[in-house]
């Protein structure tokens, strides 16, 4: 019987729609907003996913599962379906890191072959600070940013990789923990370290890929088209809100659009003036509210292929409903694209991310009147 050690980081991901850009030291301050957990419903869309993947194998795989006391594990295990569950550690109300890094010491003890876990890159790093390569670890991912190398690409996908390494089909490979500064991210400052180094299942077309950083002349020029690109197609709609994404070749058309766009976050803009700065969900639906005509241009992850569900926690399943998937303008260099083979979205609801994927191929604007159709993973 194979013993595998799951924890839940209840907060993970908090800060993500209500504009905080992450949870790390500003928990009562999401609260404050407004914010609800969200990385329980995550752990439990994987296990119930695992659950039925589990059912569907033969020969027949048996996990012993160790855990954490209520919302760090064992009610979701329960949820599942899961009953020949082991508390090793019960947390504080609410958990803090040191209780992370405390269960995971009882993991190990207890002799687990897998660390399985709920959270970001916040959640992999404590974990791996205690681990370090002694197991595996694999994330569900459930945080504002995920940029290390330990996640599936969604839930569904973390439960099929699980499942392909307890039956000896995929072998553990390392990768990269990386955490970005989110202190320094919330004054629009773009910092990631890389912290460790960690064993995790590796399924190329199913694991997160860590976040790729590409610079240099012919990427600025290529970002100076695109933003050209964008600019001539605003010009033709002056009454359309256009809501622009976090990064780099983003930031290039606020340049073009002689405005004052935000690095990391969601800007609006109606004939090319700056109508709304650094929103969260709520300021997002009030404009749409106002201006039901929206477009929305963001760019991919470099790597990871990630247009939604990354960083861009703000623009939640119901303000990508009201904008629609046509309405949705992807742009990236040509040198990024060419090291992202796929495109994904992860909304955090499964129906919408079937009904983006099934466009099967998305054109992306990769220079001025350039696009380039790139294939969306299911």
């Amino acid at each position: 019987m194979i013993r595998v050690g799951l924890l839940v980081n209840p907060i993970a991901g908090m800060g993500g729609r209500v504009g905080l850009k992450g949870t790390d030291g500003v928990v009562e301050e999401a609260i404050r907003r407004g914010a609800q957990p969200s990385a329980n419903a995550k752990a439990r869309a994987m296990l119930c996913a695992l659950r039925r993947r589990l059912d569907e194998t033969e020969p027949r795989i048996e996990i012993r599962w160790l855990t954490c006391g209520g919302a760090m594990g064992a009610e979701d295990l329960r949820a599942a379906g899961f009953e020949d569950l082991e508390i090793a550690y019960t947390p504080k109300d609410p958990p803090t890191r040191r209780d992370t890094e405390a269960a995971v010491a009882q993991f190990l003890a207890r002799g687990v072959d897998l660390l399985l876990f709920c959270g970001g890159d916040g959640t992999a790093r404590d974990i791996c600070s205690v681990a370090r390569q002694k197991v595996p670890m694999l994330g569900i991912p459930a945080g504002v940013k995920m940029y290390s190398g330990v996640f599936g690409a969604s839930a569904p996908h973390t439960a099929d990789i699980l499942v392909a390494y307890l039956a000896g089909r995929v072998t553990p490979a390392r990768a990269d923990i990386l955490d970005l500064d989110e202190d320094r991210y919330r004054q629009g400052e773009w910092v990631v370290r890389l912290y460790d180094v960690a064993l995790t299942p590796f399924e190329p077309s199913l694991t997160q890929a860590t976040k790729l950083l590409i610079t240099g002349a012919d990427e600025e020029s290529a970002k100076a088209q695109i933003a050209e690109h964008v600019y001539e197609a605003m010009q033709a709609e002056p009454r359309t809100l256009f809501l622009l994404g976090p990064g780099s070749t983003v930031l290039s058309l606020g340049s073009r659009l002689a405005i004052d766009k935000t690095l990391l976050g969601i800007d609006a803009v109606i004939g090319g003036r700056l109508v709304g700065k650094d929103l969260n969900e709520r300021l997002i639906l009030e404009l749409m509210t106002r201006h039901p005509a929206a477009k929305l241009v963001l760019s991919p992850i470099g790597a990871q292929g990630f247009v939604l569900g990354r960083g861009n926690l703000q623009l939640s399943p119901e303000v990508i409903r009201r904008i629609g998937g046509e309405n949705i303008i992807v742009v990236s260099t040509p040198a990024k694209l060419a090291r992202t083979p796929r495109l994904r979205f992860d909304t955090g609801d499964a129906a919408l991310d079937a009904e983006l994927a099934q466009r099967g191929y998305w054109p992306v604007v990769i220079g001025y009147r350039l696009s380039r159709l790139v294939k969306v993973a299911a």
